[in-house]
């Protein structure tokens, strides 16, 4: 977890909090405030932060392996095709309006590219095109979908675009 995602005011709005195993005590306090988080067992073992409480409770959760997920996943499967409903996923534009990407090719450089501009703090067809050995075109491409999905913001003419997500 890192202090630029979990920030004071995300942690403000969620009085209770549970960790599980974390790699280091600063990401222990990043979560919970205080260490502990680092020193958990694994396998659903976790800390729990009531509501208005500042002890942690030890507590167990399920523990569900990657092969349970698997074979509960591969039984889903078998039950026959999905149907789905396509209205929870429209995008909806920043007008309100239902944008359908549908027909629009995901780029294969677009993850790369927002892990770029993440770095970089700064944007713009030119970068994007140098740094990742692309066109003109397929660049731009590119920052129209980063914006569509709010990682920059709208261009303004010769000013560069602010960049909207501190890390990924």
């Amino acid at each position: 977890p890192s202090v630029n995602v979990i920030t004071g005011l995300i942690k403000a709005n969620f009085p209770t909090r549970m960790a599980f195993r974390v790699a280091s005590k600063t990401d222990s306090r990043t979560i919970l405030d205080q260490n502990g988080a680092d020193a958990l067992l694994g396998m659903g073992d976790m800390l729990f932060l009531p509501p208005g409480s500042s002890g942690l409770e030890r507590v167990h959760g399920a523990f569900v392996s990657d092969q349970d997920i698997q074979r509960v996943v591969e039984h889903l499967r078998s039950q026959g095709e999905p149907r789905y409903d396509t209205s929870v996923v429209l995008e909806r534009g920043r007008d309100g309006d239902i944008v359908d990407d549908d027909d629009e090719d995901v780029d294969e450089k677009y993850d790369e590219a927002v892990a770029l501009v993440s770095a970089m703090k700064t944007v713009s067809v030119s970068m994007i095109q140098r740094r990742m050995k692309i066109g003109y075109n397929r660049a731009a491409r590119i920052i129209e979908k980063m914006e569509r999905d709010g990682v920059v913001g709208p261009g303004d003419g010769a000013k560069p675009r602010q960049v909207l997500i501190n890390e990924i």
